[in-house]
């Protein structure tokens, strides 16, 4: 029997282009005629969850073309973790195809991708081999060509609440309370009735919480919270115990829940405390609970406190709690055919990259300064021009949301006095305040130039010197070969509670807008986001599933103020969060490194990639001793003086001349 089967073109394949759904209408479709065949597809998977199950996905209509909703289950065998099926697919091709673990809500219309298969190169099945049977061995998830690599999914269409616990985030009010270790817990509810579809109430939810198990509570359908303290000596995501986490001194509890219906659900904290003459084997007494409301989350983020109360229905204390709500990006939808979320060459090290292109032009000593206007195509260009394997620039968005580079929050605008037409005032305004087309139109200098009055750069009439370059411009014209570290620019909380930036862009709306045009216009390039705000990093690795992301980290400095966030406060707790949350690396400042060398190789114990930035990388013996530490990357100034580089390409571009030569040699001997 013969079936048609439809094969997209490579050359326009939105697998192969990084092309999202919303494009891929675009690839031209060939069809003609294969004998099926049967495989047997058998996978040995531990330790499932609630929900879960295996899938195969791969790059063939059969196998759902590497789409997460058309991917095909397979069926556990008994009570076993072995999971298989047998699908129909075509014979005489190299067929590609990954597994995952999937919890499936509707098939072929809402699946959530818990974990897959993340090596570069996927499985594969040869021309002429022959299906597996039920006597060969099973595969692995996740090992095979000699490596283990699966990592977490990315957000489909479900939602991720976070729910942060800082430091002394607790108060309780009864006395003999006082120093006792308490336990936490939270758990999303349903708050819609079996028999109606108004919202549960207050009352009826604290009568439902009279019972110290929750009996009468319903969690909420398909939702899943993981727990993570930041100095646990295991940092990452875990499950929760039957009795919740206990709070430390000085830590970071986060609870992260990923729910389905967001506006249906509610979070219940329930407070476990033991009793003071319990013995080791005692479970400790529910002491009380709270409830946070979907209604409480009005933003992407903030924070709430909530009062404790006790299973009496007594207030007992009060909860500070940070939130952080997480939705999938609306208008392009990643796939699973490839990710370097976490991939990196082993043999890649001691790159080179051009921080804000050539250099920062805007600093207090002007012979320190970039001699082209930092952030703009010419000094992109320049820095590529003098081998610069990565380009390092700030992106941010404008009034009309247009990803647009550049560093400051603030810019300066020159205004005529009224009595004296000559002089001129400064007015500082935040970026976000003003119009690309303003940016363009609008006499703008920089912070620096806006106090001293003195405008650095005469370059309006340049194209490629004009400042505000858009992401999108970026990522279309310059060469290919180079690799974009794209800082993302957002506020932080200083210790002494300002604000880098007041009443920002919502959140999700601005990763939103800046991730889309990164992953359609990215193409092959190699990318790599980063921020010196650790829940961006965190958004960021769960709104996309195919480019890296670094935590960009001040430490403990002498040049720069501290940030209130204790994730920001050493290299040790920014590697601890990388850890956290799973994302590639760190980016720390030199000021660090050269007082402790030491904590780059904690960092590399970490399975992390480093890279370090600062003034003090403006110097070819520092550039020198830093790679020779074992940095994977330094960011630093005036590349075209302080690069050693003999060839002046970047490490890219020569690895695709080598693989091209050894094409070309391949071809040769196959013509001889």
């Amino acid at each position: 029997m013969q079936r048609w089967f439809f094969l997209e073109d490579p050359e326009n394949a939105a697998i192969r282009s990084g092309k999202g759904d919303a494009e891929s209408s675009s690839g031209s479709v060939t069809s003609f005629q294969y004998t099926p065949r049967h495989w047997l597809f058998r996978v040995r998977v531990p330790q499932l969850k609630k929900d879960e199950s295996v899938c195969v996905v791969g790059d063939l209509k059969e196998l759902g073309a590497w789409v997460p909703e058309k991917c095909v289950a397979l069926q556990q065998e008994d009570d076993t973790d072995i999971w298989s099926a047998v699908v129909e697919i075509p014979d005489k091709r190299k067929i590609e195809y990954r597994y995952c673990v999937c919890v499936i809500i509707e098939s072929g219309i809402q699946v959530i991708v818990r974990s897959w298969e993340t090596n570069v190169k996927p499985r594969g099945i040869d021309y002429s081999e022959k299906s597996p049977t039920m006597e060969d061995e099973v595969q692995t998830y996740g090992f095979y060509a000699n490596s283990e690599r699966f990592d977490r999914g990315w957000l489909s269409k479900e939602t991720v609440v976070q729910l942060k616990l800082g430091s002394d985030p607790l108060t309780i009010w009864r006395p003999k309370y006082a120093g006792r270790q308490v336990f936490i817990k939270v758990t999303p509810i349903n708050l819609k009735r079996h028999a109606s579809n108004l919202p549960i109430s207050m009352s009826d939810a604290l009568d439902e919480s009279l019972s110290d198990t929750q009996d009468g509570v319903e969690n909420a359908k398909f939702s899943f919270t993981e727990v993570a303290a930041l100095l646990d000596d295991d940092p990452s995501f875990k499950p929760q115990g039957q009795f919740g986490t206990a709070i430390k001194k000085d830590d970071m509890l986060t609870f992260q829940s990923t729910v389905v219906f967001p506006q249906n659900t509610a979070y219940l904290f329930d407070f476990y405390i033991y009793s003071s003459r319990a013995d080791e084997s005692e479970p400790p007494y529910h002491a009380g609970f709270s409830y946070l409301l979907p209604t409480a989350l009005q933003s992407s983020e903030g924070n709430i406190i909530l009062p404790v109360t006790s299973t009496k229905h007594r207030p007992l204390g009060e909860l500070r709690v940070d939130y952080l709500v997480i939705g999938a990006m609306p208008n392009y939808k990643c796939d699973l055919s490839i990710s370097y979320a976490r991939h990196w060459k082993k043999t890649r090290a001691g790159l080179d990259v051009g921080h804000r292109g050539s250099g920062s032009s805007f600093k207090n000593k002007v012979q320190n300064c970039a001699e082209v206007r930092e952030n703009t195509i010419a000094s992109l260009k320049n820095a590529i021009d003098h081998g610069a394997d990565f380009v390092e620039f700030d992106v941010q968005l404008s009034k009309d949301l247009v990803p647009i580079i550049y560093h400051d929050f603030h810019v300066c605008i020159s205004m005529k006095k009224k009595r004296d037409i000559e002089d001129q005032d400064m007015l500082e305004i935040p970026l976000k305040e003003l119009t690309l087309e303003q940016l363009r139109l609008l006499k703008v200098y920089h912070l620096t130039e806006g106090k001293s009055k003195n405008q650095r750069f005469f370059d309006e009439d340049l194209e490629d010197h004009q400042p505000f370059p858009t992401l999108q411009h970026v990522l279309d014209t310059l060469n290919p070969h180079v690799g974009f570290n794209i800082e993302i620019k957002w506020t932080m909380k200083l210790a002494d509670g300002s604000y880098e930036l007041y009443h920002p862009t919502d959140l999700n709306l601005y990763l939103d807008t800046i991730l889309e045009v990164a992953m359609k216009h990215g193409g092959e390039r190699r990318i790599i986001f980063s921020c010196f705000n650790p829940d961006i990093c965190q958004v960021i690795r769960l709104k996309q599933n195919k480019y890296p992301v670094m935590f960009l980290t001040i430490g403990e400095s002498e040049i720069y103020p501290r940030y209130a966030d204790p994730r920001c406060w050493s290299i040790k707790a920014a590697s601890q969060y990388a850890t956290m949350i799973e994302i590639l690396g760190i980016n720390v400042h030199t000021e660090d490194l050269l007082r402790h060398p030491s904590l780059v190789q904690l960092a590399k114990e970490l399975n992390l990639v480093i890279f370090c930035w600062g003034d003090e990388n403006a110097d070819p013996a520092t550039i020198k001793f830093l790679k020779e530490l074992g940095l994977h990357g330094v960011i630093y100034d005036k590349i075209h003086e302080y690069s050693s580089k003999e060839v002046k390409e970047s490490v890219f571009l020569l690895e695709a001349k080598g693989s091209q030569k050894e094409l070309i040699q391949g071809c040769q001997r196959v013509q001889l």
